[in-house]
């Protein structure tokens, strides 16, 4: 399948788009083919997360703000973003390029005295 050429400074790279395309969900059901590709609707997305702008902003490059918001939500309702994620960590954690730190925080959080539950006087 050929590829978008990169028109943005912050869309994906070829090398990038090569890496995640096969990660990325096969649909279910023939249909009619989208007008705009994956990688164009991905840009959009990330467009969209990176610079904080309401969904009707996404530039028309991308394709229609509803396409690449419906993409977005669907995949995050079915999970496709955390497994795509996960995926890809893995991968990363097993060619040792993920270093694992764990933060221990010892802040003592203490309740007030009425928060405590007990009745003051027992059985009285």
């Amino acid at each position: 399948m050929a590829t978008l050429a990169v028109t943005r400074r912050h869309d994906l790279t070829d090398g990038q788009w090569a890496r995640l395309e096969p990660l990325l969900p096969v649909p279910r059901r023939p249909g009619r083919p989208s007008r705009w590709t994956k990688r164009q609707l991905i840009d959009g997305i990330r467009w969209r997360t990176r610079v904080g702008a309401p969904w009707r902003d996404v530039p028309e490059c991308y394709g229609s703000w509803r396409s690449v918001y419906s993409l977005f939500r669907r995949w995050q309702r079915d999970g496709t973003w955390a497994d795509i994620l996960a995926r890809l960590q893995a991968e990363a954690d097993a060619a040792g390029l993920i270093g694992w730190q764990i933060g221990v925080d010892s802040t003592v959080m203490r309740a007030h005295q009425h928060a405590a539950g007990a009745r003051r006087h027992g059985e009285a």
